[in-house]
């Protein structure tokens, strides 16, 4: 006798659902949709902030802008007008020469200072702190305080000295000693914070390679340049690269001690573009110098890149 069963027909089988090739997602549009909702305001202000204005800085310098008037095309004439202008070579050349006094007075100390606190001393914590109390200022405030140290007349410094019978400089008003204060200002105010930088690279170094490194007889020095300066590379890159693109753009100090004197001695580009901004009022001229300024910085940072890409290790597993 025929059943039922043997009347119905064998179900088929049910295939698994298809999968995308691997290495390919499936575009989901409300998912996507939510992302980009999140990213908005995010791109929103980098537009906004960041992109424009750098995008109307280059437009401007192919104007001629007092600020009042309707600007005029002149196409690269500021360009060709800054091979003639001494001001403005003068403000790069005091720009290189304040980053040169800057960068490696303020690296090397704030590497000492990192491996001091590293140490097992007493009140390391207290030391970080006070180390980088000087950065949590105002520059500002700051500057006004270090114009009156360096006061020839009335100033801390010289005052102190004349204790021990010498007779002080005139630290703000010589050509000569006027940037190389303003460097040790902010070698001053910024070397705590860049310890940081440090003091974080030096605690991710791994204590079994010093302890193999002890076992072999290895010395302090032999340590250090062969164990912490090479695998503290990832926080140079970062620490150059910040403190080069913060010296480059250095205004607060020397605007409130020295305001670009004497005779135009610590006018840096930053500084000049100031001046011709909203004292000069020529604000495509100005535009131009950023322009310039931008390149600079931008060209130095790709070749900080460079330079560390195939010389930094980031495992150190």
């Amino acid at each position: 006798m025929r059943t039922l069963l043997d009347t119905e027909p064998a179900p088929r089988p049910v295939s698994a659902p298809r999968q995308p090739p691997r290495g390919v997602r499936r575009w989901h549009p409300r998912t996507a949709l939510e992302a980009y909702g999140m990213l908005a305001p995010s791109i929103l202000g980098f537009t906004v902030f960041l992109i424009a204005p750098i995008v109307v800085v280059v437009a401007l310098s192919f104007y001629d802008w007092n600020l009042l008037s309707d600007p005029e095309f002149i196409g690269l004439e500021n360009y060709r007008e800054l091979a003639g202008d001494e001001r403005a070579l003068q403000s790069i050349g005091n720009t290189f020469y304040y980053v040169l006094l800057n960068i490696p007075a303020q690296t090397v100390l704030a590497l000492a200072l990192a491996l001091a606190v590293n140490s097992k001393v007493k009140a390391r914590n207290a030391f970080r702190v006070i180390y980088v109390l000087p950065w949590m200022a105002m520059p500002v405030a700051l500057g006004v305080i270090w114009r009156w140290v360096f006061d020839p007349a009335y100033g801390a410094l010289n005052r102190f000295l004349e204790v021990f019978g010498v007779d002080g400089a005139s630290w703000l008003t010589d050509s000569a000693w006027a940037m190389p204060v303003i460097a040790s200002v902010n070698v001053w105010q910024y070397t705590g914070y860049t310890m940081l930088f440090f003091l974080a690279g030096l605690q991710a170094i791994p204590a079994q390679l010093y302890e193999a490194a002890d076992v072999d007889g290895a010395s302090a020095p032999y340590r250090f340049f062969k164990i912490t300066l090479p695998l503290l590379r990832p926080s140079m890159l970062f620490v150059l690269i910040t403190s080069v693109i913060g010296s480059f753009q250095v205004f607060d100090t020397i605007h409130v001690m020295t305001a670009g004197g004497p005779a135009g001695s610590t006018a840096t580009l930053n500084y000049q573009i100031y001046l011709e901004s909203f004292t000069q009022r020529n604000a495509g001229y100005a535009s131009m110098l950023a322009v310039i300024l931008f390149a600079i910085i931008a060209l130095i940072t790709l070749a900080q890149v460079s330079f560390f890409r195939k010389r930094t290790v980031y495992d150190f597993s």
